[in-house]
């Protein structure tokens, strides 16, 4: 009886965290990083999709591979549906929602893989006050932090394919290649390893957060809205 009530105390003492989930590879690292913490229990990934297209927006992701990445991280999938296009006000709103959600299931921490943009921590900072769930930055690691967890990812074996590419940034052929060894040796002077300001977008097929690594290929090449897409599909 005492065993279990021990047991109990120390399941309730946990942080019940759900996840923002982007299908790249920094909110893959975010949950490898939770999934070592014994004082965290991870509830769920929280993901936006666009209605029109049934993708992850920016990221231009497959619903079916993320819920592949879901079930290989065993975790439940928690979605987000928005139109396109999308205002802002309705983006809240559905955000309000799913906030509201996590509140009455228990979530008492909300994880994002945000590395050093001061403007999206503090926009997160904003939209979850007053909500009863506390935003967490695992891996926060300032600007001068993003080259050593860039090789970090890579030497645990994290792989990410490039889905989007701004050409205003980085050059157009990057979309399509695997964020590995190579990639960053390539990249050229000024653009952050882990394309923290938006350079690229990644989706992330295997690293040692999930069960199995996912069997993907690399579709179609478009360019679309003044950025360059690379389709992922299931091989």
């Amino acid at each position: 009886m005492a065993d279990a009530l021990a047991s109990n105390t120390a399941s309730s003492s946990r942080k019940q965290v759900l996840l923002s989930w982007s299908s790249g590879k920094d909110c893959a690292w975010t949950l490898h990083v939770l999934q070592h913490r014994p004082n965290v229990e991870l509830v769920g990934l929280l993901t936006t999709f666009n209605e029109a297209f049934d993708r992850v927006a920016m990221h231009a992701v497959r619903k079916k591979l993320v819920e592949a990445q879901a079930a290989a991280a065993g975790l439940p999938l928690w979605e987000v549906p928005l139109p396109w296009p999308c205002s802002n006000d309705i983006y809240q709103q559905r955000m309000a929602e799913a906030v509201a959600r996590a509140n009455r299931e228990g979530v008492t921490h909300v994880a994002f893989g945000d590395l050093f943009l001061e403007d999206v921590r503090d926009y997160r900072l904003k939209m979850m006050a007053g909500t009863g769930i506390e935003p967490i930055f695992p891996i926060w690691c300032g600007r001068e932090g993003t080259p050593a967890l860039a090789e970090k990812m890579v030497a645990a074996g994290v792989r990410a394919i490039i889905t989007c590419v701004d050409p205003k940034q980085l050059d157009p052929s990057y979309v399509g290649r695997t964020f590995d060894g190579d990639l960053l040796a390539s990249l050229p002077a000024g653009v952050d390893p882990c394309g923290e300001n938006g350079e690229f977008h990644s989706f992330c097929y295997a690293g040692p957060m999930f069960k199995q690594p996912l069997a993907v290929k690399v579709g179609e090449v478009v360019s679309r809205d003044g950025f360059q897409f690379a389709d992922v599909l299931a091989a």
